[in-house]
């Protein structure tokens, strides 16, 4: 199903980013500070990684990591999955849902031109919300079953 409009489109272009050798407590604030859930990781002015919320509490949080002096290098997530600006919106949410996770960086010829959430989607796609609940409530109900036998 596409929607005819692009990732590219949506896109954010300059997304916040913050270096791979901040600490958490500095991750945290200018989270906080520029009300984003998530922040594009660089080291050496390039895409190294992206650190949630979620990673922030289950990784580190979670097991009471010092967060003035754990590194965003040491819980950000490396292994990327990204899209590109000419995709459609419907192919950039079915990502996002296959593999559990709200953001995904925009490469193009392999640099990042932007990030797109799952927010920008649902503001200018709201009806993609219900295919996406859907999906959510099938996973669930999996995951019952999985554990109930």
């Amino acid at each position: 199903m596409d929607t005819g409009i692009k990732v590219g489109d949506l896109m954010t272009r300059e997304p916040v980013t913050i270096d791979a050798g901040a600490s958490l407590q500095q991750a945290a604030k200018l989270m906080a500070d520029e009300h984003v859930g998530s922040l594009v990781i660089k080291k050496g002015g390039k895409l190294a990684g992206v650190i949630t919320e979620q990673d922030i509490v289950r990784k580190a949080v979670l097991k009471n990591l010092n967060a003035q002096n754990t590194h965003v290098s040491n819980i950000m997530e490396t292994k990327l999955i990204t899209i590109s600006p000419s995709e459609d919106i419907f192919k950039a949410l079915k990502k996002m849902s296959e593999s559990n996770i709200r953001h995904l960086p925009v490469m193009h010829k392999g640099e990042m031109v932007g990030f797109i959430t799952i927010k920008d989607i649902l503001k200018v796609q709201p009806e993609l919300f219900d295919l996406l609940q859907d999906k959510i409530e099938i996973r669930q109900q999996e995951q019952r079953d999985y554990f109930a036998s």
